[in-house]
């Protein structure tokens, strides 16, 4: 939630940070504000994309100042409004001209607000942010770092924070804990930002900051230490994403462009891991757990929305492939409910950002207790590929739409490897394997084929664009897909959409199909086909209207459904990464037709860094 990006330099700070807060407004876009430091404190924000802000301050040399920070939000704590915008600053008046930016939540700033208002504080904003800016303020004395650090030692929650103070108008401070944020070094500067894409156009060599670490930064140099005000080095990297991969191109938004680099995506996920004629995958994030890993007697994956669903998927192919025992869970849920954790229980956290607050508090309560744990994640260096045992990098390149799409099929690539290579260590056949890794390497070119269709899917959400109740129906390792289906047309057309096991409609979601009712089924041909075209059968006996995901060939199903998308002829554990396109498509499709922000959706934002 949230983008945060802060310059210290030699560069006017101004259009730098602008450009940084676009790059970050898909962390959050429902307020921007920008502090810069230039004989004094500058601030401006307000409510509304950053663009708004941009027009406020074009022509304001006051921004141009060398030092500044700024922010995009996503509203937790308070309404998106001129006064909830960040910058926060510290007491009116009698302060010392500090300003602050947050991703995160102050779980205790309602105690905290009490103890500030009793020592005189009035607060001009709603939010937690607000709280944690009067109380560095209360605790300087005249050095900046000093004061972050104790005022962070008050509090409860997680946060990443970069704090200015104009008596100190060459000093930047940094803090971090549970929330994502990097230092971009280059010449003489540093670029502070929530993500990379906020700082690759200026530098490749960057700093992950670690839990519970501030950084001092001036433009000549930068200490970090821990809360304890212990002396830490930390590790610089290169950067492995480039900025023509975040650039939007000729496409007309983030998600279709998302959509068309699948092929691509899988192609570098599987790039060097397959060895098909062998029937073996190369899996080098797992290569110390060999034995490990072969004991297991149970996989637990967890995972929030998308990742949930590749999560489900992947508990199915664990148990097919692997023969092992495998469910998937809410990671909100898991850590909350006293998870019993038997010996050789593997829990596999999956995360895009690899920053998921809930997902990655699982994970902990995982390791706490006793399991081993993976992570199949996108960002290299992120929280959960840090805090896991081992892992697989999906290496799908940077996905900036808020709606998940190259990720998901990422996911369930990786979930394929996983469960493929632990089945070689049990009970899966090199001929079985190598059947299931000759198919996978063909999907790149078969998804290739499903984009073709765009045009015809577009043609159908057309004629159904304007109901607001949706069925989606399938059946097992397509069941996932359906809720994947069901949740895209959700989150960006805001209609509303169900998801289900077909046989779960009889019990009940029946009665709320009524006489032209989309309701979209999953209809490939696998082990319970027949089954499916039961299912269809009893929408139309209510009047739906069915839109069938079939396999190329299936002339039959024309004959009861409305309209038909076809996908090529997979092995049921992968046709997944086949069915759920044509899904992301109709999506699409549906809110370009309402006049809907596809990458921007109401109420979202990319990485959910907070509970």
């Amino acid at each position: 939630m949230c983008g945060i990006v802060a310059y210290i330099g030699e560069k006017p700070a101004r259009d730098l940070l602008l450009e940084g807060l676009k790059r970050l407004e898909y962390r959050g876009y429902d307020s921007a504000g920008i502090a810069v430091l230039n004989g004094g404190l500058h601030q401006a924000k307000t409510a509304g994309r950053v663009r708004v802000l941009e027009e406020q301050i074009e022509t304001d040399d006051s921004f141009n100042g060398s030092l500044g920070i700024a922010h995009t939000r996503w509203a937790t704590h308070g309404e998106p409004s001129d006064r909830n915008a960040h910058p926060h600053g510290d007491q009116p008046d009698t302060g010392h001209g500090i300003a602050l930016v947050h991703n995160g939540i102050i779980e205790n700033h309602t105690t905290l607000r009490t103890y500030l208002s009793d020592h005189g504080h009035t607060f001009q904003s709603d939010t937690d942010t607000e709280v944690l800016a009067h109380l560095v303020g209360h605790f300087y004395q005249g050095d900046l770092e000093s004061a972050v650090r104790q005022a962070l030692n008050e509090v409860t929650g997680a946060y990443a924070i970069a704090v200015v103070c104009a008596n100190e108008p060459g000093v930047l401070v940094v803090a971090r804990k549970g929330s994502p944020l990097m230092i971009g070094v280059g010449s003489d500067e540093y670029i502070v930002a929530s993500d990379a894409s906020a700082i690759v156009a200026h530098t490749n060599r960057a700093i992950e900051l670690e839990d519970d670490t501030i950084a001092r930064l001036t433009k000549d140099n930068f200490r970090t230490s821990t809360l304890e005000n212990v002396t830490v080095t930390p590790q610089m990297r290169e950067l492995e994403v480039d900025l023509q991969q975040i650039e939007l191109g000729d496409y007309p938004h983030y998600m279709l462009k998302e959509i068309y680099e699948q092929p691509q995506a899988i192609e570098q996920c599987l790039k060097g891991r397959l060895s098909p004629h062998e029937g073996r995958v190369v899996l080098g994030g797992l290569a110390e757990y060999v034995r490990e890993l072969g004991r297991a007697h149970r996989v637990i994956f967890l995972g929030q929305g998308t990742a949930l669903h590749a999560g489900m998927i992947g508990s199915y192919l664990v148990e097919e492939l692997a023969k092992i025992p495998s469910r998937a869970d809410f990671a909100s849920e898991f850590r909350y409910r006293n998870p019993i954790m038997e010996e050789g229980t593997v829990v596999v956290a999956i995360s895009q950002s690899g920053e998921t607050a809930d997902t990655h508090a699982a994970l902990r309560e995982a390791s706490r207790k006793g399991a081993m744990t993976l992570g199949l994640v996108n960002v290299v260096g992120s929280t959960i590929t840090r805090e896991s045992d081992a892992g697989v990098y999906l290496r799908v390149g940077p996905e900036i739409g808020v709606a998940s799409t190259k990720a998901f099929v990422g996911q369930v690539a990786a979930a394929v490897m996983l469960a493929a290579w632990l089945g070689r260590r049990r009970f899966l056949s090199p001929t079985e394997a190598s059947s299931i890794l000759e198919h996978l390497n063909t999907v790149p070119d078969l998804m290739r084929k499903v984009l073709q269709q765009e045009s015809h899917i577009a043609e159908v959400v057309a004629k159904y664009v304007q109901r607001e109740n949706w069925l989606f129906l399938g059946r097992g390792v397509n069941y996932p897909v359906a809720m994947e289906g069901a949740l895209k047309l959700k989150e960006i057309s805001y209609i509303h959409a169900e998801g289900m096991p077909a046989a779960e409609m009889k019990h009940g979601p029946i009665a709320l199909i009524d006489k032209g009712m989309p309701v979209v089924v999953v209809a490939t041909r696998n082990s319970q086909y027949d089954k499916v075209l039961s299912n269809i059968e009893e929408v139309r006996s209510r009047g739906g209207h069915v839109i069938a995901v079939a396999t190329e060939g299936d002339e039959s199903i024309r004959r009861i459904c409305e309209d038909v998308f076809y996908v090529p002829d997979l092995p049921e554990p992968l046709q997944p990464l086949l069915t759920v396109v044509p899904l992301q498509l109709l999506a699409y499709h549906a809110a370009v037709l309402r006049g809907h922000d596809v990458d921007k959706p109401r109420n979202l934002a990319k990485s959910v860094t907070v509970e």
